[in-house]
């Protein structure tokens, strides 16, 4: 009698359970990483809001503790509550001057922070209902929204660093005439970007941590560091929930977190798409909506336990790429070992004895970091659509107005103070509306045909005939039929950038046979009609030659419809000199026909690319004088 052998159900790294000393190993390094962005957020917030020493390593050890219950619980999940995925938990800097600003509208200090905590607990509820929809919000908070947020939250923040920078540490007083505070601050700051510089791997994650860790060795070596409150704090405590007081609520001050919550998970639907690309795992809609349930249960533990806001950190989600440990119980192992040292204020007291100098100079090169992380989420924005442009500049502006200028927020009604009283809400808020103004709000669409006194939308070109379509566009391609044809199939356009790219790949999906019409469709390179002007605008940059510079152009055009037998093409706005636009011809000349045809096809391109840009700039005139070429607004 055989036996049927028993099958293994393969276990996903991310499901897999690692040995007890590597699940320590592995989980330490995650909280190494972590350290110094975990316990930041509570010094710096402590610190401008007038909290003592006491309270500070309360406020720390409070924030550890409920980071490794967050993390625990992002990573282990229960019910339909955390996405299973090595996300490590932590207080988002997202809300570090929106906390402050709350903290310091209700009076400063312990008093103020019960506001911060009541409309902590509401936003964390909030984001706790609203997950299973919060897919459907997604499409108010596209990267002009996301990036013009984080951009402006590391600029903000920026001087909390610089105050910090120069503070005196035996006196807790700015001292900007003391150079020895710049020396630690500037000297931290340069210990980074070395380590950065000349480590590479797990060194290089940890650089801040070993930045604040020398310089505040160099600071303690010459006497501006002490551990004077190190010796009056308990060996192992535990954070009361509602340390401060009981939460007191303001409409505002809620309002205000909410806000911060919404972009909050934006960041973090992010860092859970890079994480499964990481790790292997689909990522679906309900693994969005655990996550972000997640979130809120962790915020609402965080306000309960005299803490903040929490997200995922992006930090560790480049370690689980640079060490390729996916296991989602090393995330909760590292959880586990930061609720032990939420345990050990002895522990806390040591961070808080950080000099502020020291602390600055990390900061300044963190507060920076993020403000690098909204730039690249800008990157992928259109800004030749005049409306993303709008949007960013506006923000902008008007979150340095107040963050420059914050008693600003004394001149406007109460109900409006919180919102002038912060330019990270400001300047968020601002954002959102706007988009909503420009993109889903009346007519939308910028235009992008039709001229100044009647521009086509872009909502009135996905409602066209193919008639219609042929004649508004058809001369972006000499009116070639097929090309036309295959474009107007990819409506609707959401943008004028997908319309543009309708027609590029049109252009480059034809038949041999429709790709040679298309190029014999262009007339000859420099030819004249019977006035002597040239055949083709895009020709502009040869209508200044010389009289034998001319004929060069029509001697080399000759000789390659000869050699053949369709006309040279060539981009003229693009290669711009004569003597570049010649020597460019002669080397085409020497291809074969097959690769010379994909050079004519790819000048082509380019041409119509040109040629789109110049439609837009009629359709939006005013944009297209004041920013000088269509690429710099749409």
């Amino acid at each position: 009698m055989s036996v049927k052998p028993t099958t293994r159900r393969r276990v996903h790294p991310v499901d897999e359970v690692l040995p007890v000393p590597k699940l320590a190993a592995y989980g330490f390094q995650h909280v190494v990483a972590f350290y110094a962005g975990a316990v930041l957020v509570p010094i710096i917030i402590g610190s401008a809001i007038g909290l003592t020493n006491e309270q500070l390593i309360h406020l720390i050890n409070a924030d550890l503790f409920t980071c490794g219950i967050a993390s625990i619980i992002q990573s282990v999940g229960f019910w339909k509550v955390g996405v299973r995925l090595p996300l490590l938990q932590g207080v988002t800097f997202a809300g570090v001057s929106p906390v402050i600003a709350i903290a310091m509208a209700n009076g400063g200090g312990t008093e103020g922070l019960l506001y911060v905590y009541g409309a902590v607990i509401v936003a964390g509820l909030v984001t706790f209902f609203m997950a299973p929809y919060f897919s459907k919000l997604l499409r108010f908070f596209p990267p002009v929204v996301t990036g013009t947020v984080i951009t402006i939250i590391g600029v903000a923040l920026l001087p909390v660093a610089v105050n910090d920078a120069v503070t005196n540490p035996a006196t807790h007083e700015q001292d900007p005439s003391n150079g020895r505070w710049m020396a630690y601050a500037i000297g931290t700051l340069l210990i980074i970007v070395l380590i950065q510089r000349f480590f590479k791997g797990f060194m290089a994650t940890i650089a801040v941590l070993l930045g604040l860790v020398i310089g505040s060795a160099v600071a303690f070596v010459l006497g501006d560091m002490n551990f004077d409150g190190t010796s009056e704090a308990s060996w192992i405590g535990f954070t009361q929930p509602f340390l401060f007081g009981v939460p007191k609520f303001s409409v505002v001050a809620i309002i205000s977190m909410i806000v911060v919550m919404l972009i909050i998970a934006v960041e973090t639907t992010g860092s859970v798409y890079a994480t499964g690309e990481i790790v292997g795992k689909r990522i679906k809609k309900d693994d969005i909506a655990a996550t972000l349930r997640a979130d809120g249960v962790a915020t609402v533990i965080g306000g309960t336990f005299n803490s903040f806001p929490y997200t995922a950190f992006s930090e560790n989600v480049g370690l689980v790429r640079l060490t390729g440990v996916r296991s989602r119980w090393v995330v909760a192992t590292a959880g586990g070992i930061m609720i032990l040292l939420g345990l050990l204020p002895k522990t806390a007291a040591v961070v808080a004895s950080i000099p502020p100098p020291v602390l600055g100079g990390a900061a300044l090169a963190l507060f920076a970091t993020v403000a690098v992380v909204g730039i690249q989420t800008l990157s992928k924005v259109d800004f030749t659509d005049h409306r993303n442009l709008i949007i960013v500049a506006t923000s902008l502006g008007l979150a340095m107005l107040v963050t420059i200028q914050p008693t600003v927020s004394e001149g406007v009604p109460d109900w409006l103070e919180m919102l002038f009283g912060s330019g990270i809400v400001l300047g968020a808020v601002s954002a959102i509306v706007l988009n909503v103004l420009f993109f889903h709000v009346g007519n939308r669409g910028q235009a992008v045909a039709g001229g100044p006194s009647k521009g086509i939308t872009l909502d009135k070109v996905n409602e066209m005939s193919a008639e219609d379509f042929a004649a508004t566009f058809g001369g972006l391609v000499q009116g070639t039929p097929w090309v036309v044809e295959r474009a107007y199939q990819q409506r609707p356009f959401a943008d004028a950038h997908g319309l543009r790219e309708a027609f590029q790949e049109a252009l480059l999906a034809g038949t041999t046979e429709e790709q040679i019409e298309l190029i014999n469709s262009y007339p000859d390179l420099g030819s004249e009609d019977a006035t002597g002007t040239l055949n083709a605008a895009d020709h502009v940059g040869l209508s200044n030659l010389e009289e034998d510079e001319h004929e060069n152009i029509v001697q080399l055009a000759a000789e390659y419809r000869e050699h053949f037998g369709f006309p040279l093409v060539i981009c003229a706005r693009e290669t711009e000199r004569y003597d570049r636009v010649l020597a460019n011809g002669w080397s085409r000349v020497e291809n074969a026909p097959s690769a010379e045809r994909s050079f004519a096809m790819i000048e082509i391109a380019k041409i119509a690319n040109y040629r789109f840009d110049d439609l837009v700039a009629d359709a939006n005139p005013i944009a297209a004088a004041r920013f000088g070429r269509i690429n710099d607004f749409r």
